[in-house]
């Protein structure tokens, strides 16, 4: 899974291929800290009816369904964001996980800033964050940095942890590849069942401890992004032989 940040106009955005929650709670983390943010993609459900209460208290985030799953979507994707937003700071956007049309289309039609690899910790997951990387570093886009998702398990009765899924594969492949680790985010049923209402921890339980993980991840990626680490970057033409 992964993200991509990029720059439309003046607007810096941030693709995601991060599952159940990541790129909201992400979304809000980034306008709390003072981004002009829009969220979009296809995991957003129930956007119209809780818009309202996915918004950070300075009313800077905001959603809304976009389902970007190949290339027509994505350019669409584009021009409506550039049509019914003015001047974003960063763009949200929940993409399918993997390096096929849809992100390598964001790669093609715009300059991207940077990019973001998610991935659980488990061997086979991290095959698919390897991909990402190379394919990110083949088009020339900084790789921001990995984050490890469902990184362990919190039984919301007792507290216990778990490495469900191992721990710590992502870390280790970060270290490997060179690139920054930027956060660990648990397994945990607050999380799942605020993400399958479309309310996201960090606007709902703002002093949780889920809230502070995503801030923390959010903050190592907007000082990234601010700090110009892909400044002029100018996309490129890709193609795709058989």
């Amino acid at each position: 899974m992964s993200y991509a940040a990029f720059d439309l106009s003046g607007r810096t955005a941030i693709v995601t291929g991060a599952g159940r929650g990541l790129g909201r709670g992400m979304a809000e983390a980034l306008a709390e800290a003072g981004a002009l943010v829009v969220c979009a993609g296809r995991t957003l459900a129930k956007v119209e009816e809780t818009a309202a209460k996915i918004r950070a208290a300075d009313g800077k985030a905001e959603a809304f369904l976009f389902d970007a799953v190949n290339r027509e979507d994505c350019r669409r994707l584009v021009a409506e964001t550039a049509q019914r937003h003015g001047k974003l700071d960063i763009m949200v956007v929940d993409m399918p996980p993997g390096t096929g049309d849809a992100q390598l289309t964001m790669a093609q039609q715009v300059p991207l800033k940077g990019a973001v690899i998610v991935s659980t910790p488990q061997d086979l997951a991290l095959i698919d964050a390897r991909r990402g990387v190379a394919m990110f570093k083949r088009v020339n886009v900084p790789v921001l940095g990995v984050v490890e998702n469902m990184s362990y398990f919190l039984c919301p009765e007792c507290g216990t942890r778990s490495d469900i899924f191992s721990h710590g594969g992502a870390r280790h492949e970060a270290e490997r590849l060179g690139v920054p680790f930027l956060g660990e985010v648990p397994l945990h049923m607050t999380i799942r069942e605020k993400s399958d209402a479309g309310l996201p921890v960090v606007a709902t339980e703002p002093d949780g401890p889920h809230a502070k993980i995503y801030r923390d991840i959010a903050a190592k990626v907007l000082e990234q992004i601010r700090g110009g680490a892909s400044a002029g970057r100018v996309a490129p033409k890709i193609v795709i032989e058989a």
